[in-house]
């Protein structure tokens, strides 16, 4: 008999749903010069050089000479940042660039000027494609009539554009930033052969219950996997709930900081009830390497992006979004969406929630399920309730539509 409540898994062949049925620590304080770099973006005193500039000057200032190669612009036109008119280091006053209210700036948010947008091509990932796009894995019947689940994920080292002009050495899982969203159900068999194509030590450190050898930390178990190699981490899928996985490899901070994060999604045995379901990663991008803070923040890998391309959502439908921090060098992020509420459900862990609000808080690594229907259609913004990381790329826009 078909479970009208769970989600279809378009891989396996033993599903019983139809496919067409789915839609689709805090850190030491701050130094003097990481808070002032923060400030510049947010006062826009590169004036017309904008991002791009700004993030090389910082870099420059800030970084040694190895990081500071790293960050690039590809000129003012391109890579100019806006948030209304800003003045200068001169004190003249640069006027936004024409028709850059589509976009916002101003009055209407913080954004990248319109025509300035990252290459998501070259990048290799698109957020709105990695909103929806859940992974899975390759699905066989063990000879107990268990479900096995197999991926393959390789750690590659990555220029990632991380704004308009602003080239960031990434490490990153299977090419993206987050990584794929791994799927399954519980007591699924899991099995993830982790390839280490990257000039540097890593692994695969998953949140839930398993084996102390499969926890791919150092010195237990197999322990770091070295550029070159490669090894199979396998458990079973549980607790249900929404977790992440990560590298572990010390120092910590910096192999999360550069993109070495993703979602693991274990769904109840019983299901939940069918929605357009999200994941949204919320993160940062520390540019001057200081490891004080972000100059950048973004969900999904690109600051302002669900600006420039807004959620569409369709009216009383249930939407169920996988919210997840990994943000670094920052203590605390949150979530908060505009005119509506929705139930939470922390950890995912339960299947009733435990409020009905409009904003939560997450430290890192704290993760929860949102769920809502949108009764009315039109625009509705959604950003951290920080106000600094909203204005530094940390906001979007649900488009509800009938």
């Amino acid at each position: 008999m078909t479970d009208e409540r769970m989600p279809t898994d378009p891989t396996d062949p033993t599903d019983p749903t139809d496919p067409a049925g789915q839609a689709a620590v805090p850190g030491p304080e701050r130094s003097r010069a990481a808070t002032t770099s923060r400030r510049l973006f947010l006062a826009g005193t590169a004036g017309a050089a904008g991002v791009g500039a700004l993030l090389t000057r910082s870099a420059l200032a800030d970084a040694g000479p190895v990081e500071a190669a790293h960050t690039t612009h590809s000129g003012a036109a391109r890579a100019a940042w806006t948030s209304g008119p800003s003045t200068g280091a001169t004190g003249a006053t640069d006027a936004p660039a024409a028709g850059a209210h589509a976009h916002g700036g101003g009055v209407n948010g913080a954004t990248f000027r319109e025509g300035a947008t990252v290459d998501h091509t070259a990048n290799g990932f698109n957020p709105t494609a990695t909103l929806r796009d859940f992974d899975w894995g390759t699905t066989s019947k063990r000879p107990d009539g268990r479900t096995l689940r197999e991926w393959e994920v390789v750690a590659r080292d990555q220029e990632i554009e991380v704004a308009p002009g602003v080239s960031f050495p990434g490490w990153t899982f299977n090419g993206r930033v987050p990584g794929p969203t791994l799927r399954c159900r519980e007591n699924d068999r899991l099995r993830i052969r982790f390839v280490n194509a990257s000039a540097h030590p890593h692994t695969m450190h998953f949140h839930g219950i398993h084996p102390a050898e499969m926890d791919g930390v150092p010195m237990v178990g197999r322990g770091t996997i070295a550029p070159g190699e490669d090894f199979v981490y396998e458990f079973d899928a549980e607790p249900f709930g929404l977790h992440l996985y990560h590298c572990h490899v010390g120092p910590l901070a910096e192999h999360i900081a550069r993109g070495m994060y993703g979602t693991f999604i274990i769904d109840p045995a019983r299901g939940r009830p069918r929605a357009d379901e999200m994941v949204m990663v919320q993160h940062g991008w520390n540019t001057t390497f200081d490891g004080q803070g972000n100059q950048l923040y973004a969900v999904n890998g690109i600051p302002f992006h669900y600006m420039n391309e807004p959620i569409r959502v369709k009216r009383g439908e249930l939407v169920r979004i996988y919210l997840v921090n990994v943000l670094e060098y920052d203590p605390i992020n949150s979530f908060h969406v505009h005119g509506n509420f929705f139930d939470y459900y922390p950890t995912g862990t339960r299947l009733e929630p435990t409020e009905y609000t409009d904003t939560v808080v997450q430290g890192q690594g704290q993760r929860g399920i949102c769920e809502l229907r949108f009764p009315h259609p039109g625009r509705y913004m959604f950003h951290a309730h920080k106000t600094e990381f909203a204005d530094l790329g940390w906001m979007g826009f649900f488009e509800v539509v009938d």
